[in-house]
């Protein structure tokens, strides 16, 4: 455990599980505070919340629905009340709806118009929100996917829109808040150990796909959650509107 984030106060979005929960633990054994947020499961939101408080940090969970953007104030407004500030925000809460083409007859268009609320329009309200609050040289990261810039299979359009809207937007948000030392980044993994890479893909990762990859396997959470600690550290202070892969080399 380092102290390298001691005194910052962070708060992630969906993080009762997968990446979030990961993302949540590794910032806390850099001595962050953490608050997360999660929409269903209190349970599982406390148990990430028991880990934290072992590793010696505050921590606190926020139930939240990213699909209801006037939630986000709200949710905002509760991290600060309980930690009196906020110096990182990870926007990570994300659904995926994969696997029929765009021309498929059967298309899920009311899951597919949820997925972009949640994905990009839960995300605006979030880091809207967040903005006018966020300590001046606070950190802003971005969880998106490779899908928003490299779409090697069919069946993800709407899911890789997303993810690519995400990018655009977080390009903005750091020119407009780089005057306040404000960094602002977007990590795209690839395919991660998680129910939501489960619930597309199934059991295991397909060999056509796994074979797209130049290091032939998938990523960590902890690969992941280092380079999210990286950015929202000291030694990420003058990255910002970078998109930076964490892929295995799947987009080469």
């Amino acid at each position: 455990m380092s102290n390298i984030l001691k005194g910052k106060v962070a708060l992630v979005t969906g993080g009762s599980r997968g990446l979030g929960a990961a993302a949540a633990e590794a910032l806390a054994d850099q001595g962050a505070d953490v608050a997360i947020s999660y929409v269903a499961s209190a349970e599982k939101a406390e148990a990430v919340v028991e880990k934290l408080r072992a590793k010696g940090v505050r921590a606190l969970a926020i139930k939240s629905d990213q699909a209801d953007m006037a939630a986000a104030k709200p949710l905002v407004d509760k991290a600060i009340a309980y930690f009196g500030k906020l110096d990182i925000l990870v926007n990570n809460a994300a659904i995926a709806v994969q696997g029929k083409t765009v021309d498929d007859p059967d298309l899920d268009t009311v899951n597919l118009d949820r997925q972009w609320q949640i994905n990009v329009m839960g995300a605006v309200a979030t880091t809207r929100a967040a903005a006018p609050v966020l300590s001046d040289g606070g950190r802003i990261i971005f969880i998106g996917s490779l899908l928003g810039t490299h779409v090697p299979f069919g069946g993800a359009a709407d899911y890789a829109g997303t993810k690519a809207a995400i990018v655009g937007y977080a390009k903005g948000v750091a020119r407009d808040l780089g005057g306040r030392n404000i960094t602002v980044n977007v990590i795209q993994p690839g395919v991660m150990p998680t129910d939501m890479s489960a619930e597309v893909l199934g059991d295991g990762v397909p060999d056509a796909l796994m074979n797209l990859h130049t290091i032939r396997r998938i990523a960590t959470l902890e690969e992941v959650s280092a380079l999210i600690c990286h950015l929202a550290g000291p030694h990420g202070g003058y990255m910002t509107g970078s998109v930076i892969d964490v892929a295995g080399g799947l987009a080469i």
